[in-house]
């Protein structure tokens, strides 16, 4: 299985960002790991041998990347607005940094042109993470596999609620609580 590891500076986080693609060519799929989880999960937790077949036969095209959950949602000692900050910055990573080099790199493997859509895929608060970037960018994501997340942003930030929480928060915004009281759907 061709892998490639990336180490970058990332401007909207001001720090070196890691991640690692896994295939040659098909898809592009951007694996969120679970909260508090690395790239390196996806090997670890033995994800590349479930998605062998697909990334072998050059159906996708996996990129697993870092989060800050530490510094974000796993991190309620710290000022929430601070924290919702940080989380929108890595947001602003994800969209305006990675998704355009991982975009290149599925050009130059498939021979394509353009903009393709990218996958997102997560599992826990990675889920969570995969949804809302899901939601939140259309234009950018067009697929999505979402596996035992938590939509909404009480998880991380409990009862404090601002125009950022509520933006990424998709239980309010999808729901159309425009106040950003708890929201009760049975699923």
């Amino acid at each position: 299985m061709q892998t490639q590891y990336f180490k970058e500076y990332s401007p909207a986080l001001g720090r070196q960002m890691e991640c690692k693609v896994y295939g040659h060519g098909g898809r592009p799929v951007i694996f969120i790991p679970c909260q508090d989880g690395r790239f390196y999960d996806f090997e670890n937790f033995h994800m590349t041998d479930v998605w062998a077949p697909w990334i072998e036969n050059g159906e996708v095209l996996i990129c697993a990347i870092d989060t800050v959950d530490s510094e974000t949602w796993s991190n309620p000692m710290s000022d929430a607005r601070w924290r919702i900050e940080r989380y929108e910055q890595w947001i602003t990573h994800i969209t305006d940094e990675l998704v355009p080099s991982l975009r290149n790199l599925a050009n130059d493997y498939n021979g394509w042109s353009g903009y393709p859509g990218i996958m997102l895929f997560g599992c826990s608060l990675g889920a969570t993470h995969a949804a809302n970037l899901y939601f939140r960018r259309p234009d950018l994501f067009d697929g999505l596999l979402a596996l035992s997340g938590l939509y909404s942003t009480d998880y991380g930030f409990g009862n404090y609620m601002d125009d950022l929480v509520y933006q990424n928060s998709p239980i309010h915004y999808l729901g159309g609580d425009a106040q950003g009281s708890p929201v009760h759907t049975a699923l």
